[in-house]
């Protein structure tokens, strides 16, 4: 399922949610002019599990750096490309409710929750863990809440036709977290790299969405 847009329009402008995706795009590109630097770039500055807890206990905080570093590095086109049209789509309205300082500070706290549930589950691994996606897992659990009536305009393929549907947010975000749920569960059993899909990041990200949003909501006026 791919999202095309949903139907709530934003009553401000999501200078936040704009500006992440600029950064994200930006650094994707810097990543590109790397060549055969690139890999060496990524085992810098992503997060690796195992070493992240070896760093944890000799560097303290100064480990964390790679938590966040690791938000705005992406494995390709199609990794940057999914993950900001997900961040375009559901982010604008979430920043709406929150405020600009309060989504972002709650973007970077998601995406913190994703990071250490990854790490729990796979603590052992020595692949660098990359990408937005736990962060956006976080917008989308504070969205389906947020936004209870809300609908998603969703391409479905079907073999090799495209079906364009309506689908009602709650619905749309929770087959998504579902899929991210079992496909964890299954990738425990491979050593949690299945496929380089970080499935733990998301689903802890999307918890902590769900957990934060009640705090951060900007109180309706009467």
């Amino acid at each position: 399922m791919i999202p095309l847009r949903d139907t709530v329009p934003a009553n401000t402008i999501p200078v936040v949610n704009y500006l992440l995706i600029g950064l994200n795009g930006v650094v994707f590109l810097f990543e590109l002019s790397l060549g055969r630097h690139l890999d060496t770039f990524i085992l810098h500055y992503g997060l690796v599990p195992a070493r992240f807890l070896d760093h944890l206990h000799s560097e303290g905080l100064r480990a964390i750096i790679p938590v966040f570093t690791s938000m705005f590095l992406h494995g390709g086109w199609l990794h940057l490309v999914g993950n900001m049209l997900f961040l375009y789509i559901f982010g604008d309205n979430v920043e709406d409710r929150f405020g600009h300082f309060r989504y972002l500070v709650f973007y970077l706290v998601a995406g913190l929750a994703a990071a250490a549930t990854q790490v729990h589950f796979n603590a052992d691994s020595g692949i660098p863990m990359v990408g937005a996606s736990g962060a956006i897992a976080g917008v989308l659990g504070a969205y389906v809440f947020l936004f209870p009536t809300a609908r998603v305009v969703t391409l479905i393929p079907i073999f090799f036709f495209f079906q364009i549907v309506e689908l009602p947010a709650h619905l749309f975000l929770g087959i998504w977290f579902f899929m991210q749920i079992v496909s964890g569960v299954l990738s425990l059993g491979i050593g949690g790299d299945a496929g380089g899909v970080a499935w733990w990041a998301h689903v802890g990200g999307f918890a902590a969405g769900a957990a934060l949003f009640p705090f951060l909501r900007k109180p309706r006026l009467a």
